[in-house]
């Protein structure tokens, strides 16, 4: 059986940018990194890594709802970073809510 050669990754063509569209997204509703990569289609790394750059651009517009333990119901309220915790540091609960975003 002959091999077909293997065709090259081209990404989607985009009206925006990856920026524009995390955006505009976050202006409609409140949405967490793996949602938000499923609809830009880039990986959870690099969404919030643009998170990061847009909260600073944002000067502080950027509400992060934040995440919350499913077995003891701590909230990580001080938490500034934007990926969600490994576990609670309460009751070690590995069960934890993503954070979600938004823009004001």
């Amino acid at each position: 059986m002959k091999e077909r050669p293997r065709q090259p990754f081209v990404p989607p063509r985009r009206q925006d940018t990856v920026r524009q569209e995390l955006t505009a997204l976050l202006r409609e509703e409140g949405l967490t990194a793996k949602e938000l990569s499923g609809l830009v289609g880039i990986s959870e790394k690099e969404v919030l890594e643009h998170l990061e750059h847009l909260r600073i651009a944002l000067h502080g517009r950027l509400d992060m709802t934040p995440p919350r333990c499913l077995e003891c119901g701590f909230s990580f309220q001080k938490r500034e970073r934007l990926k969600k915790p490994g576990r609670c540091p309460v009751c070690r609960s590995e069960r934890i809510t993503d954070p979600s975003f938004t823009i004001r």
